[in-house]
């Protein structure tokens, strides 16, 4: 997969962003006795697999903003990729890109969105009988009409957790059918547990055209991961990173951040991993996040600030599931630890509220328990965890959203 690192769009950096991105990111003048000339950064895209998508390594994650003139000012920068999902903010997301999106011509930016099909058993991914062809193909009928299009770029079937499922006859079936009605010009599948296995699917499949992964410097089986996504790559799969942050401070109080540069930096060094998500709300992490383009190399510090993040428990669950069959109640711990990192990683309640409820809502579901069987390689105090975060089952959604 090649690099390129001639990229221009639109006059590229406009407005004010100029000055903030040209200060972070390095872009110099050049002094003459009549003039200062701008140079404008040269930043590195990578193309999407075999797709006829070419990107920036870093692209924008939706899934936590419900500004639109943030993402304005990202697409005005030169961010070209935007992701969301049917499902996140319970629609106002797709709704609040589609009403943006609808005075700029359809092929100057990609879009990316999500459906999960119903009746998914979030301890073991299988699926039930409600997890139909007609469930796809409503949700995402649902997610064009909130964006205002006719078509999205990329289209994931989300969540996917085991073999099994990324291979089921029926959904494979309704993304098929979606895609050559024009409705998807390209059909991925995103993961964030079991994701080697996941990959493995993709490439078996002869169907996926994108992979979604969740891929990080504490992901405990990073190595095995960026296996797979070398084949699925080689392949011609495209591949997205996500979770690149891993949760984006080392603990609950929030005092101790992840050097989220680095972190991205080590994510993309990978030349198999075409482009990245990670999730923006604040002017300062696009524009953070936007320096990264410019250049990957690790500084020592940054290096150094990895290796601690390393030693140290952290927010971010990788699912390796090894907590299930320990859990005498047979909780999902896994998605009650994603629930605490969106709780205290990255303070959205309101995903980690829609979360809870898909779980089941209780606000004590380990009450009955003396003591916890559970024992997280990560260190996690399982318990501990899943009691805090529970507590957001009482808190009215108004509340929170």
């Amino acid at each position: 997969m090649g690099e390129n690192r001639n990229f221009s769009r639109r006059g590229f950096l406009r407005s004010s962003a100029i000055g903030a991105a040209g200060a972070l990111m390095g872009t110099s003048t050049l002094a003459n006795d009549s003039n200062r000339i701008r140079k404008e950064p040269v930043i590195i895209k990578r193309k999407l697999g075999k797709t006829d998508i070419d990107v920036p390594v870093v692209s924008f994650g939706v899934m936590r903003s419900d500004n639109a003139a943030l993402v304005k000012s990202a697409f005005e920068m030169g961010f070209v990729h935007f992701d969301t999902a049917n499902s996140y903010q319970e629609g106002r997301n797709e709704t609040m890109l589609g009403e943006l999106f609808k005075s700029y011509p359809r092929d100057s930016f990609v879009l990316a969105t999500k459906v999960y099909p119903d009746d998914i058993d979030r301890q073991t991914g299988a699926m039930g009988p409600g997890a139909t062809k007609e469930s796809i193909l409503t949700k995402f009928e649902t997610s064009l009409k909130r964006l205002q299009m006719n078509y999205v770029d990329i289209l994931y079937f989300h969540g996917v957790s085991t073999r099994e499922v990324a291979l089921a006859p029926q959904m494979l079936e309704a993304f098929d059918e979606l895609k050559k009605q024009g409705k998807a010009r390209y059909i991925g599948m995103s993961t964030h547990q079991n994701e080697a296995d996941v990959i493995q699917a993709a490439i078996d499949s002869n169907f996926y055209d994108v992979v979604l992964t969740a891929i990080n410097f504490k992901h405990s089986q990073a190595d095995l991961i960026k296996q797979k996504i070398a084949v699925a790559a080689e392949k011609g799969i495209g591949i997205v990173a996500m979770k690149t942050m891993a949760g984006g401070f080392m603990d609950r109080e929030r005092q101790r951040p992840i050097n989220c540069s680095a972190a991205l930096k080590w994510v993309l060094q990978d030349t198999n991993i075409h482009t990245s998500i990670p999730g923006i709300v604040a002017y300062d992490q696009m524009i953070q996040n936007f320096s990264v383009m410019e250049s990957l190399e690790l500084t020592e510090k940054e290096k150094a600030d990895l290796e601690e993040a390393k030693l140290v428990a952290g927010l971010y669950c990788d699912g390796c599931s090894q907590c299930l069959p320990q859990c005498k109640k047979k909780l999902p711990v896994h998605e009650y630890m994603r629930a605490y990192m969106y709780t205290y990683g990255y303070r959205h309640f309101d995903n980690a509220l829609t979360l809870l409820q898909e779980l089941g809502g209780s606000s004590n579901p380990c009450g009955d328990c003396r003591v916890c069987t559970v024992i997280c390689p990560k260190g996690f105090r399982v318990a501990e965890r899943i009691n805090d975060v529970a507590r957001l089952s009482d808190v009215p959604r108004e509340l929170v959203v």
